[in-house]
């Protein structure tokens, strides 16, 4: 189940404790999560990603303890769709970032074991070069995945 994704933070209104409840009970009932969390254009150019990633995060730890149902999605809101995508480099920055989080608030085990895949205009001809970061460990793919270079993406070595 994909929860905190963009479209309903921003549509919905759906705050990070929001999303926090909803990931809690989705856990209850015995399915996983891709926890969606994301920064905005005006966010990151006042440098803020990691503030915002973080805070999302935060949020879900104070109901979470296990974390072995959940996928963390990094999504910045302004590569969603649009044909922007963040550089190798700044993904890896921020999924770095998500990892370290993870080892000081929910151990070291849980933050090597933890899924940490990236979303926003993942395409065929971007995949192997985001991939190949060393904490990028997937991706979610929208839009791409109604085109035939799909199978591309899918058989991306990671």
């Amino acid at each position: 189940m994909i929860i905190g994704h963009s479209e309903r933070r921003t549509l919905f209104g759906e705050a990070d404790h929001n999303v926090a409840e909803k990931t809690a009970a989705a856990l209850q009932q015995g399915l996983s999560v891709i926890l969606c969390i994301g920064e905005t254009l005006e966010q990151r150019e006042k440098d803020e990603t990691t503030a915002v990633v973080t805070r999302q995060l935060d949020a879900v730890a104070k109901d979470i303890k296990d974390w072995s149902k959940i996928v963390v999605a990094y999504e910045p809101v302004w590569a969603i769709g649009t044909g922007k995508v963040a550089t190798p480099q700044q993904a890896q920055d921020v999924h770095a970032a998500i990892r370290k989080w993870a080892a000081e608030k929910l151990g070291k085990e849980v933050a090597e074991k933890l899924r940490l895949i990236y979303g926003g205009s993942v395409a065929a001809k971007n995949c192997k070069e985001l991939g190949s970061q060393p904490d990028i460990d997937g991706f979610l793919v929208g839009g791409a995945s109604l085109k035939p270079e799909f199978v591309d993406i899918a058989n991306c070595r990671l």
